[in-house]
């Protein structure tokens, strides 16, 4: 997930241009880091009901990136990772890194915070069904969409171009340990879908959606 092109223009700077965005949750007994929160501001001149973009994390890392370079006044802040370290998940950690990432965002004196989230639940199935299946309880199925929700959080759509990543063979090799020497769909592990494998052109490309939520703070 880290070769998303559009990444380069927030990691290695998001400590030089957005630093009070970005959060640290720290062991205060040990003193390590036990999990983080990145999320940026960023110009919309729509309506967030109406719909949020396509291009998902994609375009809130390029339109943070645009605005900040035009000087153009943020509207909204966009969530971009929360991560827990694999040791610790399954403790509500994730849960209360959005709790205050929420809380962050209105201390700056923002009204709206969007997520493109990753359904984890969504291999092999149709994020279109997927994103809005519930169970009994009128919670997500999915269990990322269900942390989201259960914090106040409104499914708004689908951005089915939200992460794009774009590069040869070796470059796929590398990163999945993966034969890609048949070309056509191969399956990855953990992806949302297939990574389209073109051996005559020697590139393979991961497109990646995700499912926007809006928390109205």
């Amino acid at each position: 997930m880290t070769q998303d092109e559009s990444g380069g223009f927030f990691y290695g700077y998001e400590f030089d241009h957005y630093p009070e965005f970005q959060l640290l949750a720290v062991d205060t007994d040990t003193g390590e880091a036990v999990a983080k929160a990145h999320s940026v501001p960023l110009s919309f001149p729509g309506t967030i009901a109406d719909g949020l973009p396509e291009h998902g994390w994609d375009w809130a890392v390029r339109q943070a990136a645009h605005d900040r370079l035009r000087g153009n006044a943020p509207a909204i802040v966009s969530a971009l990772e929360i991560m827990v370290r694999p040791d610790l998940r399954g403790h509500g950690l994730a849960a209360r890194m959005l709790a205050a990432l929420r809380a962050n965002t209105a201390a700056r004196g923002f009204q709206d915070l969007i997520a493109p989230v990753r359904p984890t639940g969504a291999q092999g199935k149709s994020i279109d069904t997927y994103a809005y299946e519930q169970r009994p309880d009128g919670l997500p199925v999915d269990p990322w969409l269900r942390v989201h929700v259960r914090e106040g959080g409104r499914i708004v759509n689908v951005a089915h171009t939200s992460m794009v990543m774009v590069g040869t063979l070796e470059d796929w090799r590398g990163w999945t340990g993966l034969p890609f020497d048949t070309a056509g769909a191969v399956t990855v592990p953990h992806a949302l879908g297939p990574v389209y494998c073109d051996v005559a052109g020697n590139r393979a490309v991961y497109v990646e959606p995700n499912v926007w939520v809006h928390h109205q703070l």
